[in-house]
């Protein structure tokens, strides 16, 4: 199986321009970005199919090498259902923030600015952990719970007594 050369170099370009316009803070360019990452996604599956072949309906007088694999088509269906749905999902949100703000770029927020100037150190995430950390009772410390099976006929390893 060899690889088309052309579909390599449209998806790399597609890739490339996608990640560029994810990076955007406008919302619009992200959703194109978006669009333009899943066709090479696309393009990227309908790679890995191979070479055109006979539909996949099994007859015995056609041998295997000559089908042709379904399960890309399959894989690109779904991608395009997950891609309509999060282009949708996007949309939605570029129509709100439109209405709310007349924008469509993302801020920056005042809080997760000051989360970043902070030092990465915080003593109590960082303080040595002692070894035993249980919230729970050891169990020969425990009491016994009304309607428990302890000391009623049987040991503390599980054992009937006599």
């Amino acid at each position: 199986m060899s690889v088309n050369i052309t579909l390599l170099l449209i998806m790399g370009a597609l890739y490339a321009a996608g990640i560029y316009l994810v990076l955007e803070r406008s919302l619009t360019r992200v959703v194109l970005g978006l669009a333009m990452m899943t066709n090479a996604t696309n393009l990227l599956l309908l790679a890995t199919g191979g070479f055109q072949g006979l539909a996949p309906l099994f007859s015995s007088e056609i041998p295997p090498e000559d089908y042709n694999d379904p399960l890309p088509q399959a894989f690109i269906l779904t991608s395009i259902v997950i891609s309509f749905s999060v282009t949708a999902f996007m949309l939605g949100i570029i129509y709100r923030s439109w209405v709310l703000g007349r924008q469509d770029e993302v801020q920056d927020d005042i809080e997760d600015r000051r989360v970043a100037s902070q030092s990465s150190y915080d003593a109590e995430d960082d303080a040595d952990v002692p070894e035993d950390t249980t919230e729970f009772t050891p169990a020969d410390e425990a009491e016994e719970a009304p309607g428990s099976q302890r000391g009623q006929g049987t040991g503390s390893t599980g054992e009937a007594k006599r």
